[in-house]
């Protein structure tokens, strides 16, 4: 596990989008996952600026609100839409949402997986970390083998999403997620986080015991994993743990 230190999430950001560019220049039509949320929009402002041909590009987003209306501005496949395909050059319908509108969400899980699978697998997956250890919506308690499902948010979690809504109420219960397993058949996992408000699960997830309680703990168990913090969220580690100018290794 490649843990690094940067001075700002713009930082963490920039690094993450070189490591995306690193990717996509070795492969033309790599098939990469798209988090949502606050802490890669750096990333994708950095991506932005790189002017990098992503025509051959295919993507699969992690999560998907059940729920909103088709065209809410607040879903995810409206957000992957404006700061991803549009902004990144993407082609229309290239990044894959989990379709929270067919009449059998059990089934759209199990197709979501069935299209990963067509597609060769995620080559690259960036990933971002919920207050609680969540990654994607895989809430504490998730199984570590987990696969694309519903899931049920939990009220931590609906709370700190309650700023992209008019009040908590609106904030949707569920969502069709990316398992926990999803995620870990992808290649090559990239998290990035930044705040003080993150430095105590950050330290959790990447020291303590690989748990459901804590289900980003399950970074530990992958081969390929690179994690970008700001200095605030790194707080919670220890001395040595991360580094600024080359990988830190973190372990299980």
């Amino acid at each position: 596990m490649k843990v690094l230190t940067l001075d700002s999430r713009e930082a963490a950001g920039a690094a993450g989008a070189a490591l995306v560019r690193d990717c996509v220049e070795a492969k033309p039509d790599a098939v990469l996952g798209f988090a949502t949320g606050s802490s890669p929009l750096p990333l994708y402002d950095a991506l932005a600026e790189f002017g990098l041909d992503f025509s051959r590009v295919r993507g699969f987003a992690l999560d998907e609100y059940v729920g909103l209306p088709p065209g809410d501005p607040r879903s995810y496949a409206a957000v992957i839409d404006t700061e991803v395909v549009r902004r990144l050059g993407l082609r229309p319908g290239s990044v894959r949402v989990p379709d929270v509108a067919a009449a059998d969400l059990d089934e759209a899980a199990r197709d979501y997986e069935r299209a990963i699978r067509a597609a060769g697998g995620v080559d690259l997956q960036i990933l971002g970390i919920g207050h609680n250890g969540h990654l994607a919506f895989n809430e504490p308690g998730a199984a570590l083998d987990s696969r694309t499902r519903v899931e049920q948010l939990a009220e931590r979690t609906r709370r700190a999403n309650a700023r992209f809504f008019d009040s908590p109420d609106q904030v949707p219960t569920r969502c069709l997620t990316q398992g926990i397993g999803t995620i870990l058949d992808a290649r090559e996992l990239l998290l990035i986080a930044h705040g003080a408000d993150k430095a105590d699960i950050i330290a959790r997830a990447l020291q303590g015991p690989v748990s459901p309680d804590c289900p980003a703990s399950a970074l530990q168990l992958h081969p390929r994993v690179t994690v970008l913090l700001d200095r605030a969220a790194a707080a919670g580690l220890p001395t040595g743990f991360a580094t600024g100018s080359a990988a830190g290794e973190g372990g299980q």
